[in-house]
């Protein structure tokens, strides 16, 4: 069910009889033909366990379950919005950023630390995200939601990514992050953005990086 763009900051879904989608509560502008909307207390396609790692990550953005066979606009607060597709691979993205996506993209998360070791912890601890990111598999289309626009930047071996953590919004493919530092221990105290902190990407994929720094 791809989402059809109207403008930067509004997208469109179109659902049939048995299809479904998940949104962020708040994020439904307008509806033509018979449309449900029900708060969905699963987190999603990912069960109890979904449900639990949300609440542990503190990433308790509810969703709402839409079914119907009609058309939804989707927005949320003004932010600019990217559609990604997915083609069977994986998509990490923080909670927060998720806007709406397709049901039948299976819904999960992942303890950054699994991927970035101790500093993948200390991303989370010092820059005020998540220690735990949301996961979306399989064939289908996620909206996600960013500050000023957002660019997506390839990420191949040999050529890592390096990017501001709290540019950050998501990325997919067989890719390994760890938060670096350009200035020591002492300094990083109070300190959640900008040079001091470089979230490195290496691998293959492709990272979305947002124009502003503003946490949603």
């Amino acid at each position: 069910m791809p989402f059809r763009e109207i403008n930067s900051k509004m997208v469109e879904a179109t659902l049939a009889p048995g299809q479904k989608l998940f949104s962020q509560r708040g994020a439904m502008l307008a509806y033509r033909g018979e449309v449900s909307f029900t708060p969905n207390v699963q987190g999603g396609q990912g069960g109890v366990a979904s449900m639990i790692g949300r609440r542990v990550a503190g990433e308790s953005t509810p969703l709402m379950t839409v079914e119907g066979s009609g058309t939804v606009m989707f927005g949320h607060g003004g932010h600019h919005i990217q559609v990604i597709e997915l083609a069977g691979d994986t998509l990490y993205v923080e909670a927060d950023r998720l806007l709406a996506f397709d049901g039948t993209l299976q819904q999960g998360t992942m303890f950054m630390g699994s991927q970035g070791g101790v500093m993948g912890m200390v991303r989370g601890q010092v820059t005020g995200q998540g220690l735990f990111t949301t996961t979306l598999k399989g064939h289908g289309a996620v909206a996600v939601m960013a500050h000023g626009g957002v660019i997506e930047l390839p990420i191949t071996p040999g050529r890592d990514v390096h990017v501001d953590p709290q540019a950050y919004v998501a990325h997919h493919g067989e890719v390994r992050n760890k938060l670096s530092t350009a200035v020591g221990w002492r300094d990083m105290v109070g300190r959640g953005s900008g040079e001091a902190f470089q979230l490195e990407l290496s691998g293959s994929g492709a990272v979305y990086v947002q124009a502003s720094e503003a946490k949603l």
